[in-house]
């Protein structure tokens, strides 16, 4: 499998091979190789279906049947190759070739690459493009950047300030704790703190301990599972108690939720059914739903019990079997390659839930979860030395 964009005779070209055949795009213009006019191109695939558009203009390709995930677990490379031997001779037109010229504001999911020395794995032969102190993007939030003796200065939006207007006016004087996150609220010409695990209250300065967690709808607790390495895959498992008395909300999504393509099982409320939803590999499996416990949204506590065994899932809910089913009979894809990455109640500060799970749940978590066990572990997981956000103490009443 590969994808790779490339220059042909002055044409921009997209390739890439899912498994069964090479499809290969190409832009209706060609580029501009005078070296001062810079280019926006974007491209890729959903599914087996892609898209290349260069500034504006876009060439799609109609998807007929066939494979639809990408499966690469190399290194990504930007304008050339360690070894030109690595290129596979279907992913180019001509003999491989490195590139000549700038690039900037690499996005690949939606998440920015740093185009830096230090963030980069690798690389030679790489200079500045922009040769002054402005560089790319030195000003945040559309600042406009001038050159000066001393280096550089950044003009701001109204909203903005600091060196380099990445601080929101509205956080210029805040008060919140040195751990905590200033969330800037332009509506109200005010701010509120993000306080991490272990601190709570308006300023994020008193510290609590916690068993039980309380998460109010802005909350997230994210937990590296250590034995990762040592699981056995295909036997997957996953525990714990709940309360809410909500009819929505995600409660846990075991895997790394970087990408579309990312394995994981999924653990929330919808329509106050519980709703359970497990991606192996290739293609979501249609979700487990369960209409026939509305209490789940009582406000009583629930323990919840779902078990991967390779291709068959089993749910259990306050220790009664209420879900059995196969979601891949022919076992093309057993093992739930989650990353050791767990979330509860939803995710980071800025990511939406039902923009991460694309509309498989719809909000964040409202209420409170403990005894959180993975696999046949003896011990529960220690939601306190996660790393999360928001979350209170949910033992005392409030």
């Amino acid at each position: 499998d590969f994808l790779c964009i490339s220059l042909v005779n002055g044409f921009t070209q997209l390739r890439y091979n899912l498994g069964d055949r090479t499809v290969i795009l190409q832009t209706l213009q060609k580029v501009h190789a005078n070296g001062n006019t810079w280019h926006s191109l974007n491209a890729g695939r959903v599914g087996n279906e892609g898209y290349l558009d260069l500034d504006g203009i876009n060439v799609t390709q109609k998807a007929s049947p066939g494979m639809n995930a990408l499966d690469t677990h190399t290194d990504f490379f930007v304008g050339g190759v360690s070894s030109l031997n690595l290129v596979n001779p279907m992913a180019i037109e001509n003999e491989p070739t490195g590139f000549t010229g700038c690039i900037r504001e690499i996005v690949i999911n939606n998440r920015e690459l740093n185009l830096t020395v230090t963030d980069s794995k690798g690389g030679a032969n790489i200079g500045d493009c922009d040769g002054t102190d402005c560089g790319y993007t030195v000003c945040k939030n559309n600042g406009t950047c001038q050159v000066e003796n001393s280096g550089f200065s950044c003009s701001c939006p109204r909203e903005w300030t600091g060196t380099m207007c990445e601080q929101s006016i509205h956080c210029s004087q805040n008060m919140c704790g040195s751990h905590a996150l200033c969330i800037p609220q332009p509506s109200s010409f005010s701010y509120t703190c993000a306080c991490p695990l272990g601190w709570t209250g308006k300023y994020c300065d008193n510290k609590i301990k916690f068993y039980i967690a309380k998460f109010v709808g802005n909350s997230y607790i994210k937990y590296t599972d250590p034995f990762y390495g040592k699981r056995d895959l295909r036997y997957s498992r996953l525990s714990l108690n709940f309360t809410t008395n909500q009819t929505e909300g995600l409660i846990a999504w075991m895997g790394k939720s970087e990408d579309e393509d990312n394995d994981f099982l999924a653990i929330g409320l919808a329509n106050g059914a519980l709703k359970v939803v497990i991606n192996l590999g290739e293609t979501i499996s249609v979700p487990l739903m369960h209409s026939k416990y509305f209490t789940c949204s009582d406000g009583r506590w629930h323990f919840i019990t779902v078990v991967q065994n390779q291709t068959c899932i089993k749910v259990y809910l306050d220790e009664e079997l209420i879900l059995f089913e196969d979601i891949d009979p022919q076992r093309k894809y057993t093992a739930l390659n989650y990353g050791g990455i767990c979330y509860f109640g939803g995710f980071e500060i800025g990511r939406k839930v039902n923009t991460v799970t694309t509309g498989l749940f719809q909000k964040e978590f409202t209420g409170k979860i403990k005894d959180v066990v993975l696999f046949q572990d003896s011990k529960k997981i220690q939601l306190m030395k996660a790393e999360g956000y928001n979350i209170h103490d949910g033992n005392s009443g409030n």
